[in-house]
């Protein structure tokens, strides 16, 4: 049963102003909560958690710009959270992630009151990020090849199509992705990275290195059984004798 003393604190996420609404009107019933937050996007959700803290994220799945998924994916320190959606179809998904439950619209008084008492019996317990981080990855790589990749920078969340990146280095626990002159740091291993890349494009030439094989200019023989890839805006990186073996077979 929830404390009535410290009352469950939520944010809504939802595209439509209309569903946010008729949650928040839902809620109300509910004495031990408090709305301390709405989003209308992806983007404002990953805002809002970083500054309000709140226990509990009734998130919504299918949303422009970032999904409900990808939005769990950029919390570091995620709360319990409750997908809200109309499509059934991502109920097995919401679960691997470890969500605390999973509503249908339009939302029942009976399911919503079940949903808060798992949310409340989820607030507290021990950190689990690096499972559900490892979850995450065992869902994107579901739906690989990617055709994006989110970087979290503070409060702000940079979107890289993968049509725009150019190559990946690895950078101890992170990767650094290069797109358009930018640079992006992102902590992610290169091997779950490489994972969620369409492989007929993205090739590992060295353990450092995922390059875009659209950006080759050429291969040049370094030195005996060394070579390096340049790239049509003239930078060179070090092609291991595997890794040549796989762009041979690409190329």
């Amino acid at each position: 049963m929830m404390d009535e003393a410290a009352p469950l604190r939520v944010v809504i996420v939802d595209d439509e102003e209309l569903a946010r609404a008729v949650l928040r009107e839902c809620l109300s019933a509910h004495p031990g909560v408090t709305v301390v937050g709405e989003c209308a996007n992806g983007f404002e959700a990953v805002k809002a958690v970083a500054e309000l803290a709140p226990d509990v994220l009734f998130l919504d799945i299918q949303m422009p710009k970032l999904n409900g998924f990808e939005v769990l994916e950029l919390l570091p320190d995620p709360p319990a959270v409750v997908f809200v959606t109309a499509y059934d179809a991502y109920a097995i998904r919401a679960f691997d992630v470890h969500a605390v439950d999973y509503l249908m619209k339009p939302i029942s008084a009976d399911r919503l009151a079940l949903a808060l008492t798992r949310a409340s019996a989820r607030v507290g317990q021990p950190d689990r990020r690096d499972h559900l981080q490892e979850l995450l990855a065992e869902s994107r790589q579901r739906d690989a090849p990617v055709e994006r990749i989110l970087v979290r920078d503070g409060t702000r969340v940079h979107v890289v199509p993968v049509d725009k990146l150019d190559y990946v280095e690895a950078q101890d626990d992170y990767v650094c992705l290069h797109a358009e002159g930018r640079r992006y740091l992102k902590e992610q291993t290169m091997a779950d990275l490489e994972a969620l890349l369409d492989q007929k494009r993205f090739v590992r030439i060295h353990r450092s290195y995922i390059l875009n094989i659209e950006r080759i200019a050429r291969v040049e023989l370094y030195a005996k059984d060394s070579r390096i890839a340049i790239l049509q805006n003239g930078t060179k990186l070090p092609v291991s004798r595997s890794g040549y073996a796989r762009l041979s077979d690409l190329l």
